[in-house]
């Protein structure tokens, strides 16, 4: 017999995924006929598979000792770097500055180094994440971004915060900025591209249509130029639906791809570039809450920038494009100026490694003149 007493983060779940992830060993189709039989009780009384776990309840389990057993090899994650690109963190959230090439969860050819891994390396060095003590909960990340993307990725430190910040992305609640360079110059400096985008799984990427087909979603992604080069632009973009590939495949489908872009650009043309990998880096994201936030609250209308967007220097190396000659009056300069960082919305980022004893919070700030 094993008596549970449920935790916080614990609580809020069904039953059977408490008890898929809390007990490996045990079966799927014991766990049900044990709950059938009563050998599974809650409060002293008999459970249904789907009820709602809340914090204090006690579970009784009148089970073999074998299904209670788990590996005592050392945990994975202890094998990742403990090294972190910090841009804000408090005890409840942390915002990740993740660089290109590292994955964030682990992948079919999975190596021990993923953002996830270093995340629960690091919390666990501090004492902020001891898997003996957790049944079923893990720190987990909000949102992902591709290998070769870089940008702000948000991380829960507990149950609450994650189910909180999974509602809010759901109901878009917040605004992720991205910056990126595209090969060529856009007739319409600001605009909404729409379209639909069905995804192929074979592949591992999607295709841009005008019209609806069967298997596509509608897409609708928000761009305006920031600054141009002779072959290139810069472009600040805000994704109004979030599917896979969507900036790279539709920039691509209107034939301005993103620059170093394997999957969706051109070959030659990004050999001449030197973009080792896109040109994409999800570098703003700004809390925008309409709804109740919970513990959260305190972070609506922050916002914070990441600084080290890898492709900048390199953009802006480049040869200024020549004026044309033109009648019409000039267009008015890019409110962000020569830069894409205003200095009064500066967010500096700290990188964390092998002393995790000194933890950082600092606040994003607050929005300006929000309406």
């Amino acid at each position: 017999m094993k008596t549970v007493v449920i935790a916080e983060n614990d609580a809020n779940q069904r039953l059977d995924k408490f008890l898929t992830k809390s007990y490996p060993n045990l079966p799927q189709s014991m766990l049900y006929k044990s709950i059938r039989k009563k050998d599974i009780k809650l409060n002293g009384k008999r459970c249904e598979i789907s009820t709602r776990l809340q914090p204090g309840d006690v579970l009784n389990l009148y089970l073999k000792d074998e299904f209670f057993q788990k590996d005592e090899r050392e945990h994975d994650f202890i094998k990742a770097p403990n090294k972190l690109n910090i841009l804000y963190e408090d005890g409840n959230l942390m915002l990740l500055d993740k660089k290109p090439g590292l994955i964030v969860h682990p992948d079919e050819n999975y190596h021990f180094d993923s953002l996830i891994a270093r995340v629960k390396h690091y919390l666990y060095e501090k004492g902020e994440y001891l898997p003996e003590e957790e049944s079923s909960f893990a720190p987990a990340l909000i949102n992902r971004i591709d290998r070769n993307t870089g940008g702000i990725v948000m991380a829960a430190k507990n149950a609450e915060t994650l189910r909180i910040m999974n509602e809010k992305v759901k109901k878009r609640e917040m605004h992720k900025l991205y910056l990126c360079v595209v090969c060529g110059h856009l007739s319409e400096k600001e605009g909404l591209l729409t379209g639909y985008l069905e995804k192929n799984e074979a592949q591992n990427r999607v295709y841009i249509s005008k019209k609806p087909t069967e298997n596509a979603k509608s897409i609708r992604t928000k761009y305006r130029v920031l600054e141009e080069r002779t072959e290139s632009s810069l472009l600040e973009v805000e994704l109004l639906t979030g599917r896979t590939h969507q900036i790279r495949a539709h920039f691509a489908s209107i034939g301005h791809p993103l620059a170093g872009d394997g999957k969706y650009g051109k070959n030659y043309v990004n050999k001449k570039a030197g973009y080792p990998y896109q040109a994409l880096y999800s570098y703003r994201l700004i809390f925008d809450f309409t709804s109740d936030a919970g513990i959260l609250n305190y972070l609506n209308g922050m916002e914070f920038t990441a600084q080290d967007v890898w492709f900048l220097e390199k953009f802006r190396s480049l040869p200024l494009l020549e004026p044309r000659e033109s009648t019409a009056e000039p267009r008015q300069k890019s409110p962000l100026g020569k830069s894409v960082f205003p200095a009064n919305e500066k967010a500096e980022c700290r990188t964390v490694s092998e002393s995790p004893g000194s933890q950082s919070s600092r606040s994003g700030e607050r929005k300006k003149n929000r309406t």
